[in-house]
């Protein structure tokens, strides 16, 4: 009975929020908000949300990041994978991008800010033999109008996340036989990869993909640390907005987290147009015989681009630890001239509300999801059906649809249902986006358990839940921790559903830290941007040391 329950509130947890939160959002765009006197449905607002200034450069702005970002990301990941799957090399920069994964996004763009400011680290190491400059110079980096800098600090963030799904996919491809094959024909590594390998393992990604381009198309936290302000990106200026002590304000916020939905939408149809004519572009290289042997320059220019991106964010974390305990330190002096512990000691008493809600919050959105997890997949074994199409794509209705289309309405519900800036309320907020992605993480693991354990425990007598409490689950102990570790780094990075759903009073460490974005005291951003770090860090070495520990002395079960 409970193992049948599972799916359905999982389903009710992930279609219900996004559902309400959908119609209140549509309504007011449309003018229903009978709590400020809208009554009848009108296009007024729609109207004044085309007349605003640079609505359109801001939308553009908007779906470029997501297409780009997504292309970029996807590309330096498959030609990595193509290119160095199965060597030495490809198992250390594994392991050098894997810890990118814990890290929030907008600890990454903190991270990219303070190493390409104009007084960043990178212009330090440079100053003033190679420049000239004994001060910072008058460049637009970070910033820029053109949300480079925004654009590179998603890129440097997603890399992991694709290489990590596309990793849990390589298993279900015959990967060594092909690369064999295809050398015996003459083709090179990447030429080979593409054609015999990528398609399977792009189906495998190809929701993972949509998530990232949804996700980039609305960013708001990254938008807020690294994007342009003349104009902004769109959903930046919906929460602007949204947060506007004008109430009708919400109107012209509705009207516009529908343009984002239109926007992400249009990004998601570009994606797929741009799938069909990569298929079509491959089968034409392939019917022609191009076996590309020299792909030595695609090969490195791919390690590169990896590595590059790895060292960028651990140069930019190094910096904010620095900055967090720098005294004096001018330009272009690469190090302070003295160290102190006073951003700490102004910043700990802060600290501790917004530390303290991140943690509950975490804690209990990731383990309500792994029980959820858990269930539903129990009752996948049970059933003997994996979920259908339609189930999975209600599994990703979180991460496909923009943040700001959906968690403006559910704001607007939980003011009318009382619950807006309580802790359940943010719990739930949380749980939304973390159900996904912990059911990304543990249903491969899931799957791959050898059933012939369970099989023999029944033949001994054991019932289910036995042997699931006394075989399956401590079996699986490490891919359940990575999956919590992973759930909680998750709910740790949550900004624009922590910002709305705590209206103010529920805070943690990253709506702070973002908050703290405009005030420019690096010193208190590189507090708050540590601790961002830290908390997720911790999760993934617990998954890593308890089993570790747990297992010290069962060699099989060692990694």
């Amino acid at each position: 009975m409970l193992t049948r329950l599972g799916p359905v509130l999982t389903i009710a947890l992930l279609a219900g929020p996004v559902a309400f939160g959908l119609a209140g959002t549509i309504l007011p765009a449309f003018g229903l908000l009978p709590v400020l006197g809208g009554t009848d449905l009108t296009l007024a607002h729609i109207e004044a949300l085309f007349s605003r200034p640079a609505i359109f450069t801001s939308a553009a702005l908007s779906l470029t990041a997501g297409l780009l970002t997504s292309l970029v990301s996807l590309t330096i990941v498959m030609l990595f994978v193509a290119g160095w799957s199965g060597t030495r090399l490809f198992s250390h920069v594994q392991h050098l991008v894997s810890p990118l994964l814990a890290l929030p996004h907008a600890a990454a763009a903190f991270a990219v800010a303070f190493l390409f400011l104009p007084s960043g680290l990178l212009f330090r190491l440079i100053s003033p033999e190679l420049t000239g400059w004994e001060r910072p110079p008058d460049l637009l980096i970070v910033r820029d109008p053109y949300a480079l800098s925004m654009m590179a600090g998603l890129i440097v963030k997603e890399i992991p996340f694709l290489l990590l799904m596309t990793l849990a996919a390589l298993p279900q491809v015959p990967l060594t036989q092909v690369q064999r094959l295809s050398a015996s024909l003459g083709y090179g590594r990447v030429a080979g990869f593409l054609f015999g390998v990528w398609p399977v393992i792009y189906r495998q990604i190809r929701l993972p993909v949509f998530a990232v381009i949804a996700f980039a198309s609305s960013v708001v936290d990254v938008a807020a640390i690294l994007g342009p302000t003349r104009p902004a990106p769109l959903a930046l200026r919906l929460v602007e907005w949204m947060s506007d002590p004008d109430l009708s304000m919400r109107h012209l916020a509705s009207a516009g987290a529908l343009l984002q939905f239109a926007v992400t939408g249009l990004a998601l149809i570009t994606w797929l147009s741009l799938e069909r004519t990569c298929a079509w572009a491959r089968a034409q290289v392939a019917t022609r015989g191009w076996r590309l042997r020299r792909d030595a320059s695609m090969r490195a220019a791919s390690l590169l681009a990896m590595v590059l991106a790895s060292g960028i964010v651990f140069a930019g974390l190094a910096t904010l630890a620095i900055w967090s305990v720098a005294g004096l330190w001018q330009f272009p002096d690469v190090l302070p001239s003295s160290f102190t512990l006073k951003g700490w000691m102004t910043a700990l008493p802060r600290i501790a509300a917004p530390l303290q809600t991140t943690l509950v919050a975490g804690l209990l959105s990731t383990l309500i999801a792994s029980i959820l997890v858990v269930l539903c997949l129990m009752n996948e074994d049970r059933t003997g059906r994996k979920p259908g199409r339609g189930a999975l794509t209600l599994l990703y209705l979180p991460l496909l649809i923009p943040q700001v289309a959906f968690v403006f309405g559910l704001q607007l519900f939980l003011i009318y249902a009382g619950s807006l800036a309580t802790l359940p309320a943010l719990v739930l907020a949380h749980l939304v986006f973390v159900l996904p992605y912990a059911y990304l993480a543990l249903k491969d693991p899931w799957r791959a358990f050898d059933q012939r354990y369970d099989l023999l425990a029944a033949g001994f007598g054991k019932g289910r839940w036995r042997r699931l409490a006394r075989i399956r689950l401590p079996m699986m102990t490490r891919s359940i921790l990575t999956m919590a570790a992973i759930g909680f780094a998750v709910s740790v990075g949550l900004y624009l559903p922590t910002v709305l759903i705590g209206a103010g009073r529920l805070t943690t460490i990253t709506s702070e830290a973002v908050a703290l974005a405009s005030g420019g005291n690096r010193r208190i951003i590189g507090v708050y941007a540590f601790w961002q770090m830290l908390l997720p860090m911790t999760g993934f070495a617990i998954a890593t040391l308890v089993p570790a520990l747990i297992f010290r002395r069962f060699r099989g079960m060692q990694v």
